[in-house]
């Protein structure tokens, strides 16, 4: 009759198997994003372009007036169109905005503050940013970049 022996489990052992969580259980809000800003559907594209660029943004979230994300301003595009004169300074940027894709076979991908970075990274592999929200995407708090992963990582010397 044989016998087979069975290893204990030990913490290097599980280790082994998984992979290092390069960011160590850093969750968004670690990331320390400044404050969201988003502009309403009905802003103008002039004032829109001049937020920005006091901001020092390139994407804007554009909200309904429940304050629920429609979609973004791509800035750089955006200032394009309007000095080439195909937007007019007082037309809305829902005109303007890249419209957020919903639909079951794309769901929303819900980005909140408590959003592993691990997880975080995975979306920006094929997103430009993440919105960042609330679990009821009621309130848009923040904006996240690859670069604001890139900066995390240098800051705490991972």
């Amino acid at each position: 009759m044989a016998t087979t022996a069975t290893l204990p489990v030990t913490s290097s052992s599980v280790l082994m198997n998984t992979p290092v969580d390069k960011y160590r259980g850093a969750v968004v809000e670690d990331l320390q994003l400044q404050p969201a800003f988003a502009l309403p559907s009905t802003e103008a594209v002039s004032r829109a372009i001049e937020l920005a660029y006091d901001r020092d943004f390139s994407h804007i979230p554009v909200l309904d007036k429940s304050r629920r994300p429609l979609g973004y301003i791509d800035v750089a595009a955006l200032k394009k169109t309007w000095e080439a004169g195909g937007a007019d300074p007082n037309a809305p940027v829902s005109q303007f905005m890249t419209k957020f894709k919903r639909s079951t076979s794309q769901p929303y991908t819900t980005i909140t503050p408590w959003t592993s970075l691990a997880d975080l990274e995975d979306f920006l592999k094929n997103n430009l940013f993440a919105i960042v929200t609330d679990n009821d995407r009621k309130f848009v708090l923040g904006v996240a970049t690859a670069q604001d992963l890139e900066n995390f990582v240098t800051r705490r010397g991972f």
